[in-house]
């Protein structure tokens, strides 16, 4: 194991512990309980101790009311996690319009449309909203916004009459620069403290974790993920790679400690995600789960989860803030959980590992140029909650026929070590790049020391190519859109773009970019750009003689040529079930305390074919009384309620869509709620904007 890189301890109260904060109530027979931040609370452990909605009687619950945002559209996607507080719930919807409901009935109070009216130019994933004195903090695009809590209105005070730009203050032209940030921040004293969203591909942003003043937008510090001369890390990459390298971004959120004064963070790979000549080292601080100063941004420690990525292993949910018992005494940690279905903890203030890190030698062969790390961690406790490597044994048995057309796919893809590079003949990841762990994050119990967590348990398929392309579309589109415009997981299709989009949206995107795409304003000149969006247009690519002659900072010699889920001839994982799980992880002892399929695929459970599991996006809610709360599977439109003792099922309703999300759970006038976004789009799912509660 690498040593940490430590700073002496920032307060003399980071000595005391804190318990872990549960959802506003402490009373079972309050009246009023608010779901005041995203995931629930400081913490992010999704805990409540609301209790009117109990196990004995979660068989009654019923919809309440539910709320058509109306705004819906192929492919999109909504995810928010709702924030309610004084009867209100603020929430977001598929084209990231800020809603206002009256939390008790779904009626609308108000709607903030930051695009006043036209449509969306991309599919917009977000999490949700903080809100916080008078205000509600969001953003949509490069735009971090303050709305008057009462009213929906921006506050002309705030930044730049109601908006700050995210993409100033990183140091690079603003021009081409794509910022945005799908998850809400956290509020500590009078700053805002967040991530962000940069793209995956070259031209990218760097993720520098930043603070605002709440009052004026003002930027007030900055941490560097990528480390500029003179800072810790710097080393770790080529020099002035912190110029031109991208990626390493918190964009699963942050995580506060009040108390201590302390914020955690978990970033994502360097950009590009599959090749890194250019990048060449270790890159800190990507993939590292990072302890800051909430006043001030200075380090505190770090650790590198994985270094120098080469397969999308983002940390894929921000750390959890729990206490475990050591000794039989009470120790603060972070948990933090991986792509690959390992869980890390550490000690709060220290760093230090609470269960052993082994390294494990790993592959060297890659591409010309590249350099991969010769180890990598690996926590010997608790066991992965997914399968770490894929074999023929584990190939799908569905049919004779889905097992034949998987065994083709495998041996085409033949990969002997789960971290082999990337490479022209192809790659199976395993646990792919939609985990294992997602987003969703996991719940904790602090009464018990479970941990919850859903895991998918689908192989994904990568293969790189020489960027021999002779046209601008083919050099700098064809990775993430196909080489004929068709799509791919890393980019929709962008056949017959013209019919739902004007010319002048298409060229702000090419120039701008939009959430994990890279904007070329500064790659390119405003003519390339243009060849670009006519090729887009018409369909006649006339730029082959147009690629640049000198080379770009931006230019690799390798593209992403093929990249989606394993699956089936019909469509189905192509790997054993099951193909989703729901895991109870004993942070206290590291073991599995239970695990289950989680999810069904509707026409497989018609013919019989029932628990397989699927793919799942959004967490849990974890109760003091006994329940443990969940939607998120991507194709049985399910909410489900287990028993958390033992993952046994005791409530599941039908909803609309998909409610790839988080729940909330609240008490308004003496009555309890579970609320869900409903929104789908997950994997070819159908598409749908409206939250759902229930009550009993």
């Amino acid at each position: 194991m690498r040593p940490l890189l430590l700073l002496p301890s920032l307060l003399a109260v980071a000595a005391t512990a804190v318990a872990a904060t549960a959802v506003a109530a402490t009373a079972a027979g309050a009246q009023n309980a608010d779901w005041p931040v995203y995931h629930g609370n400081d913490d992010h452990t999704h805990y409540s101790t609301l209790s009117q909605i109990s196990p004995a009687n979660v068989k009654q619950l019923k919809v309440a009311w539910t709320f058509d945002t109306g705004d819906a559209f192929a492919g999109s996607e909504m995810q928010a996690n709702p924030i309610v507080i004084d009867g209100v719930l603020y929430a977001t919807t598929p084209k990231l319009q800020v809603i206002a409901l009256d939390a008790a009935t779904g009626r609308q109070l108000w709607r903030f449309d930051p695009q006043n009216g036209a449509p969306p130019t991309s599919r917009i994933r977000h999490r949700g909203v903080v809100v916080t004195g008078d205000r509600v903090l969001f953003n949509y695009r490069n735009r971090l916004y303050a709305l008057d809590r009462r009213t929906g209105q921006p506050i002309r005070s705030f930044g730049d009459s109601g908006w700050v730009d995210l993409r100033q203050g990183l140091g690079r032209p603003v021009e081409g620069l794509s910022v945005s940030a799908s998850t809400p921040g956290v509020v500590f004293g009078n700053l805002l403290i967040m991530g962000s969203t940069v793209p995956e591909q070259l031209p990218s942003a760097p993720g520098d974790i930043r603070a605002f003043d709440i009052a004026t937008g003002k930027l007030v510090w900055s941490f560097h993920t990528i480390p500029h001369p003179g800072e810790p890390g710097y080393d770790s990459w080529p020099p002035d790679a912190w110029k031109v390298a991208g990626g390493a971004n918190a964009w699963s959120g942050v995580t506060l400690d009040a108390a201590r004064g302390m914020v955690f963070a978990a970033t994502g790979s360097a950009s590009y995600d599959f090749y890194g000549a250019n990048r060449l080292g270790d890159n800190l601080y990507a993939n590292s789960v990072i302890a800051l100063d909430a006043r001030t941004g200075q380090r505190l420690w770090h650790y590198q989860v994985l270094r120098h990525d080469l397969w999308d292993r983002d940390l894929p949910a921000a750390p959890i803030l729990v206490t475990v018992q050591r000794g039989g005494k009470a120790v603060d940690a972070v948990a933090q959980i991986t792509k690959t279905g390992h869980t890390f903890l550490f000690d709060r203030v220290t760093g230090t590992p609470l269960f052993p890190i082994e390294e494990r030698a790993m592959p060297r062969l890659a591409l010309p140029g590249e350099n991969p790390s010769p180890s990598q961690p690996f926590p010997v406790s608790p066991p992965p909650f997914a399968r770490q490597q894929l074999t023929r044994n584990d190939l799908t048995r569905r049919t004779p026929a889905a097992y034949r057309a998987a065994l083709k796919t495998f041996n085409e893809y033949n990969t002997p070590h789960p971290f082999t590079a990337p490479n022209g003949k192809g790659i199976i990841i395993y646990p792919g790049v939609d985990g294992g762990g997602e987003w969703g994050g996991p719940a904790f119990d602090p009464k018990t020391g479970l941990m919850y967590v859903n895991s998918n348990e689908m192989a994904w398929l990568l293969k790189l190519v020489p960027r021999s392309d002779a046209s601008l579309y083919g050099a700098n589109c064809a990775g993430c859109h196909g080489a004929k415009r068709q799509g791919s997981a890393l980019g929709p299709s962008l056949l017959g773009i013209a019919s739902r989009r004007s010319r002048e949206q298409i060229t702000q995107m090419v120039r701008e970019g939009t959430g994990r795409m890279p904007g070329f304003g500064a790659a390119m000149d405003g003519g390339a750009i243009n060849d670009i969006v006519n090729y887009l247009v018409t369909g006649k690519d006339e730029t082959k003689a147009k690629v640049a002659a000198a080379p770009s900072p931006y230019a690799l010699p390798y593209r992403t040529a093929y990249f989606d889920i394993f699956l089936d001839h019909e469509g189905y994982p192509g790997v054993k079930t099951p193909w989703g799980t729901l895991n109870a992880i004993d942070l206290n002892r590291g073991t599995i305390a239970w695990s289950i399929p989680f999810g069904e695929y509707p026409k497989l459970a018609a013919k019989g074919v029932k628990n397989t599991g699927t793919d799942s996006y959004g967490g849990a809610i974890v109760t003091e009384n006994g329940l443990l709360i969940i939607a998120a599977t991507t194709y049985d439109n399910k909410i489900r309620a287990f028993d958390k003792a033992n993952g046994t099922l005791l409530w599941e309703a039908t909803l609309p869509f998909a409610g790839n999300a988080t729940p909330s759970t609240y008490m308004v006038n003496g009555k309890q709620y579970i609320v869900i976004a409903c929104g789908g789009g997950k994997n070819g799912a159908p598409s749908g904007g409206v939250y759902v509660a229930f009550s009993l």
